[in-house]
């Protein structure tokens, strides 16, 4: 079952509202919200494993950055005629690869790749590189979305979000990303560049799907739509993360917020 996108609607916030979010919203712009990293990573790539596991490493907070992070990894293709066909791979991973590198002025495309804020790239295994990047990224309050989750089939999660996006998006647009990521996720490699390697995966990116796209609203207008995202043998809530995130027309990250799924959903 492919992702349905459905209604996406923009409307005036409550006075109440935002007189309540005021103070928030002010020492957020003082302190900026969360950062954006996405690992373009493959099973089959040798150098891969290091690179999950610093991103890993990262969501642990084992760098006591102070920095609020939000970290996708998405799962490549091209690696699997090497003799391992990673299960997370994905045609779609690639092409948002492809995406990037077309943005950022790159020659190529290679694994272990991590862009920060849809703005700066780096090695997946350069430490330094990754943790300046992320350092130096510029950061944007969170938006205000609210999340509601339904299963309204056994292969079927709907993802429903309202609130207000906390940027003004002019008339060059910008997209409303929503990802649904897993964590915990655990491989024994039988062939390719890591033959005989057990590979623990986290944030691996399920599925990625727009919620809509807007154009011409002000900071403090509420946006809503609904997504349904197709659902995987052995799916479980509890180890799933949705991720929101704001992308304009050049592909760089504003506005981002985490949402746990519930247990046993």
């Amino acid at each position: 079952m492919a992702p349905r996108l459905l209604s996406c609607l923009v409307k005036p916030s409550s006075s109440e509202k935002i007189n309540a979010m005021a103070d928030v919203e002010a020492e957020e712009q003082r302190q900026g919200g969360a950062v954006v990293v996405e690992l373009f990573t493959s099973q089959g790539c040798a150098t891969s494993p290091e690179a999950e596991l610093l991103a890993s490493r990262l969501g642990r907070g084992d760098f006591e950055l102070g920095i609020p992070l939000i970290l996708l990894a998405h799962h490549v293709d091209y690696w699997d005629y090497m003799g391992w066909k990673d299960p997370f791979g994905s045609s779609l991973s690639t092409v948002r690869q492809k995406t990037y590198v077309e943005a950022l002025g790159l020659d190529t495309m290679f694994t272990p790749q991590v862009v920060v804020q849809g703005r700066a790239h780096c090695t997946g295994t350069d430490q330094e590189a990754l943790l300046a990047s992320i350092t130096s990224a510029p950061r944007f309050p969170a938006p205000t979305f609210q999340a509601n989750f339904q299963r309204p089939s056994p292969d079927t999660l709907q993802v429903s979000l309202s609130g207000a996006l906390r940027m003004k998006v002019d008339s060059n647009g910008a997209n409303v990303m929503v990802a649904l990521y897993e964590n915990g996720l655990i491989t024994n490699c039988q062939s390719g560049e890591n033959k005989g390697k057990v590979l623990s995966n986290d944030f691996v990116v399920r599925k990625l799907d727009k919620l809509c796209s807007i154009k011409d609203i002000s900071s403090k207008k509420t946006v809503s739509g609904a997504v349904n995202f197709p659902l995987w043998e052995g799916f479980n809530s509890g180890k799933c993360v949705i991720a929101v995130f704001v992308q304009n027309s050049s592909h760089q990250t504003f506005g981002s917020q985490n949402f746990k799924l519930p247990e046993n959903l």
